[in-house]
């Protein structure tokens, strides 16, 4: 059961038109009236400085709890905020969402590396530990490429055996050639390197706070049904 706009309103009022925006999206794409788990995924690396500081992250965070509010019924997301290890477990609420980013991230040590693999490693333990059996979208943000590429393609095809898509949203110089490796991930071959194609990739520029929430939702969403279609095909997904 999704969360209703009058308990949206009265818990996270200023998440109103993001969650409304998320609703139209999830019906464009067929996705009304589904049951999912929803996963924030936060790169910490010492690049994504700036992002922090402007509020593209929290933003970020903000619309995928709207979404959330749609798939599913608890008012949480779980978040992962990695570096070179995994730096925090925690989650976001409906109910005390404004500038927890912030708070969170007060509360963390150095910002490193980047490490794809130990990031999602942290998110397939938090969906097998919860015993959940709905899908999950993987909403997996970061700046530049994983330091272990090699670990990040490997650990992506052995999920693909799991309810689990992860969607990819690039922060910066759309041009970079940090993001060629997303590209690729994106295209692993399927059945050749894993069994359903889990994953995708865009990009939501230098200033990501600009993206229109329809657009952003539109992204975030669209390559789900397609996935969903395959994995329950595969019998990765149960039917229904």
């Amino acid at each position: 059961m999704a969360i209703s706009p009058r308990e949206v309103e009265k818990t996270a009022p200023a998440l109103v038109g993001a969650y409304r925006s998320a609703g139209v999206s999830l019906r464009k794409h067929g996705l009304d009236g589904l049951r999912a788990a929803v996963y924030l995924v936060i790169d910490y690396s010492g690049s994504m400085k700036p992002y922090y500081d402007d509020g593209s992250v929290q933003a970020l965070a903000d619309r995928v709890l709207g979404l959330s509010a749609h798939l599913d019924d608890d008012g949480r997301v779980p978040v992962v905020f990695f570096s070179t290890d995994v730096d925090a477990v925690t989650d976001i609420a409906l109910d005390d969402h404004q500038g927890r980013v912030g708070r969170i991230a007060a509360g963390l040590g150095h910002m490193g590396r980047t490490s794809y693999h130990l990031a999602m490693d942290a998110v397939i333990d938090h969906y097998l530990d919860s015993g959940a059996t709905a899908p999950a979208l993987v909403v997996f943000q970061t700046d530049g490429g994983p330091v272990r590429r090699p670990a990040a393609e490997r650990y992506l095809c052995k999920a693909a055996r799991l309810p689990l898509f992860w969607q990819f949203v690039g922060f910066g110089d759309p041009d970079s050639r940090q993001f060629d490796f997303l590209r690729r991930l994106d295209e692993l071959a399927v059945p050749g390197k894993r069994i359903v194609d889990n994953a995708g990739f865009f990009h939501a520029g230098e200033d990501p706070r600009r993206v229109p929430d329809a657009e952003l939702y539109d992204r975030l969403v669209g390559e789900f049904p397609a996935w969903l279609t395959a994995a329950r095909a595969a019998g990765v997904v149960r039917p229904g």
